[in-house]
């Protein structure tokens, strides 16, 4: 690396240490230094199964937790949701994705539609984007006016101390991919017309403005990390490592108690009268397997 020059890292590395280090020994990781693939499955499956206890605990105890996963396109964050729910209950652990606004949201008290998902007790709520789009996406894309911007960013952190002294749990996670890491895995989306419609037009402006989202993001931080409900950020170049440690970060805040139950005893068949209808009768798929 020649002096004064930096490398490409995603916002909040500034040390190429902390990205490129090896905290899971160095014999689990390839010559490119990432995490070899036979090393990530046994740790994810590890930490899935931590997950479902973490669910069983949090439906004992009537807790109410909400998870934000922000970032900019192809960050990841749609991946991590993927693997935390792939083990967990959908009645415990719910996931959030709400489309553009409706007419009538438009004219609501801005969190209005975000507070209606908001966790009962006994519920994990995962936000796939959140009430964040009006600070990055809706402020770069002039979808809000520089007041709408402002009112956001002065009431948000009073918004979310609410939560929290309401009993929320709030985690706040923001993937942070690099300039050139969002153009490779946009270049492939582009090359497979089964992952094309990952890219849409908005992605492609967003690329564009690579520049101008690192300052809304800069901006959104400066007034929206705050002390009840800390940004925490996920390097997110590498997805492996992204996942396992934003999974591994959930776990770590809670102190919880592995309270999975006892495996049960299945019932015998109740006897009974019953005669089948004829098989004929009904209607089968193919069998083209």
């Amino acid at each position: 690396m020649t002096a004064g020059h930096k490398p490409n890292l995603p916002e909040g590395v500034d040390d190429p240490r902390a990205a490129a280090g090896t905290p899971a020994g160095a014999d689990n990781y390839n010559k490119r230094g990432r995490l070899k693939k036979a090393f990530y499955e046994n740790e994810l499956a590890r930490l899935q199964e931590e997950l479902v206890k973490l669910q069983y605990w949090v439906a004992e105890h009537g807790l109410r937790v909400l998870i934000i996963f922000e970032g900019r396109g192809s960050a990841g964050k749609g991946g991590v949701i993927k693997r935390i729910t792939e083990r967990t209950s959908p009645r415990i652990v719910k996931v959030v994705a709400l489309p553009k606004p409706t007419e009538r949201e438009h004219t609501q008290w801005y969190f209005q539609r975000y507070v209606e998902h908001l966790p009962a007790a006994g519920e994990i709520v995962l936000f796939d984007r959140s009430w964040y789009n009006r600070s990055n996406v809706e402020w770069v894309m002039g979808f809000c006016t520089e007041e709408q911007h402002q009112e956001f960013l002065r009431s948000c952190p009073e918004f979310e101390r609410m939560l929290v002294r309401s009993g929320i749990k709030l985690l706040k996670y923001w993937f942070s991919v690099s300039w050139d890491e969002q153009r490779r895995r946009f270049e492939s989306r582009n090359k497979e017309p089964l992952k094309r419609w990952k890219l849409s037009d908005m992605d492609l402006e967003e690329h564009r403005l690579y520049v101008r989202y690192s300052q809304a993001k800069d901006i959104t931080f400066q007034y929206t990390d705050i002390k009840q409900a800390p940004w925490y950020v996920v390097p997110s170049d590498d997805k492996r490592t992204a996942r396992l440690n934003c999974m591994s970060h959930i776990l770590s805040q809670f102190n919880y108690d592995d309270v999975l139950p006892n495996p049960v005893d299945l019932p015998d068949r109740e006897e009974m009268a019953y005669v089948r209808p004829p098989i004929h009768e009904q209607t089968f798929v193919p069998q083209e397997y």
